[in-house]
């Protein structure tokens, strides 16, 4: 779920205060590129029980806009994401990463929009209609998948169980096991009116129950 972006306004940097001495020109340092700041950040979310999924800077006027999408099981609260904003704030200040020029820090979670592109986008997207393309040609697809959806541009099914190396999908009645490499990224459906029942429902809960005692259960520990 994602809901207004949150964030947290940085400090100003050391070098955007007056000195004294009459007005003057200061060039300003640029910060670090994202990846240089993910692995910076990583550490610190990890810390907190989250997911880096996203780094992006963006000039934002006399300023720039630094955006972070964390992510967890069960989604990430809003007091999660004030705590995490804190500790990223700190470590930023105190490495200096992001140079002279003035910032605003924002963090946020993932929308249902966020393509599943690792096993833990597929675990998180549990019970949820999603649609995926096949990655792979039509010729090679798995014996599993029907004939009517190796024709289709994308299928359409519900997530069961997603493991380390493959997920299982309820398409129309049926449950494929596919590998991730046979898939591209997917895409979560939004359901109107389905019964507020968790992320499962009673039926999808029990066919779940019933593909992961085939595959093992296998889970993606990231």
């Amino acid at each position: 779920m994602r809901g207004d972006p949150r964030h947290a306004p940085s400090r100003p940097r050391r070098g955007d205060r007056d000195t004294g001495g009459g007005p003057r020109q200061r060039q300003g340092t640029p910060g670090a590129e994202p990846a240089e700041l993910a692995s910076l950040l990583e550490p610190v979310i990890h810390a907190a029980g989250m997911d880096l999924e996203t780094v992006r800077v963006s000039p934002a006027g006399r300023r720039r806009l630094l955006r972070l999408i964390v992510d967890a099981d069960g989604g990430v609260g809003l007091d999660e994401i004030a705590e995490v904003s804190r500790e990223v704030s700190a470590r930023l200040d105190a490495s200096g990463a992001m140079g002279d020029v003035p910032y605003t820090l924002e963090v946020s979670s993932p929308g249902v929009d966020r393509p599943l592109t690792e096993p833990r986008h597929w675990r998180r997207a549990q019970g949820r209609l999603v649609s995926v393309p096949l990655a792979v040609p039509d010729g090679d697809a798995p014996s599993s998948i029907t004939a009517a959806a190796r024709r289709a541009p994308t299928m359409e099914g519900r997530v069961l169980v997603a493991g380390d190396t493959g997920v299982t999908l309820e398409v129309d009645g049926d449950q494929l096991e596919l590998d991730y490499a046979e898939l591209g990224p997917g895409r979560i459906q939004v359901e109107f009116g389905r019964a507020a029942e968790g992320p499962v429902g009673e039926g999808v809960g029990q066919a779940a129950d019933r593909a992961r005692s085939q595959n093992g259960g296998s889970r993606d520990g990231h």
